[in-house]
C-alpha cells in the first residue's frame, strides 16, 4: 500500500511516500526555521502562509522522488492534531483535496502517534507493545503503546514541554532559534554540576512532569548575573540544564517500564535528538537490560514519513475520514478524530 503523507503541524512543510508503513520511498521537508529565527520562535501566521505556498510542489516532488505516479497512490494521510491550528488546516485541506481528486481514502493521523511510528521505519523489527518517551517541542509524554493504534498516557508535562524549555533557555542565553542544537553545542565541555537547577515533582502521579520552573530558574540565573555584573558560566549552565531535563525524563521512563514490566523502551520526537538525553537513556537501559530504540536524527524532527507510517496502521484499524475532517490544536494521543 502506497500512502502520500502530509505534515504541516508547525513550521516544517513535509511530504512523503511510504509503502506498507515501514518503507520510505520519498521524504521531502522544507524548514521555515530561518524565517522564524528573527522572532525567536514560530509566528503562526507566517508558518501558515508558507505552508500554502509550498505544500503542493512538495507533494508533487515526493511522488516524483518515489518513482511512482499519482495513480499509484492508495491513500492520503495527514496530521490533523495537535499543532498550530492555521498550519494544520493548510495540510488537512490540501490532503482532503488530494484524496478526493485521487479517489482514495483520507487518513487522519495524530502528530505524536506519528513521532512514535518513526521508529517502525528505522527499526523494521520493532512491534508493540512497548513503553515510549515522546518528547518534542510541544509535547512531553510517557506512553504505554499497547498496539499500533492502542495507546495510553501514563504521564505528561503540566506546563511547558521539554522542547519549549530548550528554546526558551536558549533565547535567554542569546542563542538562535530553534534552541535545541545551539544549547547542545554550548553544553559540550561544560560542567553539568555548575548550577543547581530544580527537578520538580508533580502531584500524585509519579510520571507527570513540569519544565516551567526549570526555565524560570535559568532566566533568573542569567538576569541575576547580568544585574550583578558577574561572569556567567554559559557552557556550565547549558550542561546543567541538559542534565536537569534528562533527569526529569529518564528516571520516570525507567520507573514506568519497571512498573508495567516492559523490556522494550522507545524514544521519539525532536528532543530525542539531544545527545545528553540519548546517552542517559541508553545507559539506563544498559544497566537494566532493556532494549532501546531511538530513531536517527532525521526522523526525530517533524517529517511526513512518520505520518505515512502511522497512517498505514490507522487505515488497517479502520480510522479513515471524509471531507468534513477538521483540524485540532490540542488532542490527547488516545483520542480518535471527531
Amino acid at each position: 500500500m502506497l500512502i502520500l503523507a502530509i505534515e504541516t503541524s508547525c513550521d516544517e512543510t513535509a511530504a512523503a511516500v511510504v509503502r506498507d508503513g515501514r518503507e520510505a520511498l520519498a521524504d521531502v521537508v522544507l524548514s521555515q526555521a530561518d524565517m522564524h529565527a528573527i522572532y525567536g520562535g514560530v509566528v503562526p501566521e507566517i508558518a501558515s502562509r508558507n505552508h500554502i505556498t509550498a505544500i503542493s510542489r512538495l507533494a508533487e516532488q515526493a511522488i516524483r522522488d518515489a518513482g511512482v505516479t499519482k495513480r499509484d497512490i492508495d491513500a492520503v494521510a495527514v496530521t490533523y492534531a495537535p499543532g498550530l491550528i492555521g498550519a494544520l488546516l493548510v495540510g488537512v485541506n490540501f490532503a482532503k483535496g488530494a484524496a478526493m481528486a485521487l479517489g482514495v481514502p483520507l487518513i487522519p493521523v495524530h502528530h505524536v502517534r506519528g513521532h512514535i511510528a518513526a521508529n517502525y521505519v528505522a527499526f523494521p523489527e520493532l512491534e508493540p507493545p512497548f513503553l515510549c518517551l515522546a518528547i518534542s517541542g510541544g509535547n512531553s509524554l510517557i506512553v504505554d503503546v499497547r498496539g499500533y493504534t492502542d495507546m495510553h498516557i501514563l504521564g505528561c508535562t503540566h506546563d511547558d514541554a521539554a522542547g519549549e524549555c530548550f528554546d526558551k533557555a536558549a533565547r535567554v542565553l542569546g542563542l538562535p532559534y530553534p534552541g535545541g542544537k545551539p544549547m547542545q553545542d554550548l553544553a559540550e565541555g561544560g560542567d553539568d554540576t555548575a548550577y543547581d537547577l530544580p527537578r520538580p515533582k508533580m502531584g500524585e502521579n509519579p510520571y507527570d512532569m513540569s519544565f516551567s520552573g526549570l526555565k524560570t530558574a535559568v532566566v533568573n540565573i542569567v538576569h541575576t548575573a547580568e544585574q550583578r555584573g558577574e561572569t556567567l558560566d554559559r557552557p556550565g549552565l547549558a550542561a546543567s540544564f541538559a542534565r536537569a531535563v534528562s533527569e526529569l525524563l529518564v528516571p520516570r521512563t525507567m520507573a514506568a517500564a519497571r512498573e508495567l514490566g516492559y523490556d522494550t523502551i522507545v524514544a521519539a520526537g525532536g528532543v530525542a535528538a539531544n545527545k545528553r538525553v540519548r546517552a542517559d537513556l541508553a545507559e539506563a537501559c544498559r544497566r537494566e537490560g532493556k532494549r532501546l530504540f531511538i530513531p536517527p536524527l532525521k526522523l526525530c524532527g517533524d517529517n511526513a514519513v512518520m505520518i505515512g507510517c502511522q497512517g498505514y496502521y490507522e487505515y488497517l484499524a479502520g480510522h479513515t475520514a471524509g471531507s468534513d475532517l477538521n483540524a485540532y490544536a490540542t488532542m490527547d494521543i488516545d483520542e480518535l478524530f471527531q
